[in-house]
């Protein structure tokens, strides 16, 4: 059947059908795509994508599970303060707004198996407390007291019977006894102070170091290579470009060859290294996010020399990046 015409009473019913919400037993969420009767559904499960997307959430169903629990979890409390503040209502008058959104997490890919269950567990999370208690004394006969004034006294009354008792030149020679020791106690705690500003510097650029690198390393625009065999000899070794970057770990990949999308973990994709002269993203260390020019690159440390080519620093040449902190720009 040939494509029905603009603003035909059958093209005008599609656009009804597509616009609104349809039922969620023909919804497919990890590929996000609503189908518009069981037939269709059973085409849908039955294609290409839809397998690739299953073998990719069979390597680890919690994180998938888990990841749209939350996004749940959140966009309905989200609503929730939005529009009912805290006022008390039903939770199928905050459902039936939610699900009025076309691209909502359905209920049927969260831990949860129902709306009432959901609830519950929100209300046990809700109502956890911090458990208050009572400072007490382990024995109450047990008193501290402080007596300064009888130690003043009786240091001063030695101090003083000691200098008596001692001539001239024993004093002079404990006071010099007492200078010398004196300044070698100011001279050790003077290294120890530097010792311990140095050792404080040292920690924090460490401290520095650390917490540039991150655990994620995708950006849009950049030329990426499939590594996983799980999709087949097709797609196995061959280059793409990430078009969107999906909660931090994931991306679409539209691949250089075919033109296909995917949706990749970033487990599957490795970076590419591009000749010299080419540009490059820096993806991961102090120069996160800095376009750069490949220079050099050292195959014994598995590694590259670049030219910053953006920012304040444009000119500067870092060496020492890795292989895995910069890849290709499309």
């Amino acid at each position: 059947m040939g494509k029905a015409e603009f603003l035909s009473p059958k093209a005008i019913g599609n656009r009804i059908k597509a616009k609104g919400l349809q039922k969620l037993r023909w919804y497919c969420q990890m590929c996000q795509k609503q189908c518009r009767d069981e037939n269709g559904f059973k085409c849908h499960c039955m294609s290409e994508s839809h397998q690739r997307q299953l073998l990719l959430a069979s390597e680890d169903p919690n994180q998938f599970m888990d990841y749209f629990s939350q996004e749940f979890k959140s966009d309905f409390l989200e609503l929730l303060r939005r529009r009912f503040g805290t006022k008390r209502v039903h939770n199928n008058i905050v459902y039936n707004e939610y699900i009025s959104d076309r691209e909502h997490i359905h209920m049927n890919s969260t831990q949860w198996e129902t709306l009432t269950d959901f609830t519950k567990w929100l209300g046990k999370e809700a109502s956890e407390a911090p458990v208050f208690t009572e400072l007490k004394r382990e024995n109450e006969e047990e008193k501290v007291a402080f007596n300064l004034s009888k130690g003043v006294g009786a240091a001063t009354a030695s101090s003083s019977k000691a200098s008596s008792a001692l001539g001239p030149s024993a004093l002079q020679a404990m006071g010099s006894v007492k200078r010398k020791a004196a300044g070698q106690n100011s001279e050790s705690k003077e290294k120890e102070k530097k010792k311990s500003a140095l050792d404080e510097i040292m920690q924090m650029e460490e401290q520095k170091k650390k917490s540039v690198r991150a655990d994620h390393w995708l950006y849009p625009d950049i030329v990426v290579k499939v590594v996983t065999k799980k999709l087949g000899e097709k797609y196995h070794k061959k280059k793409g470009v990430i078009k969107e970057v999906q909660d931090k770990y994931s991306a679409i990949v539209k691949m250089s060859d075919t033109g296909d999308k995917l949706k990749l973990d970033q487990s599957h994709l490795e970076t590419v290294i591009p000749a010299l002269g080419k540009r490059v993203l820096i993806l991961n260390g102090v120069y996160r996010e800095t376009e750069a020019i490949l220079d050099s690159i050292d195959e014994r440390r598995f590694s590259a020399n670049l030219i910053l080519d953006s920012g304040r620093q444009k000119g500067r040449k870092v060496e020492g990046i890795a292989y895995e902190d910069f890849s290709k720009m499309a």
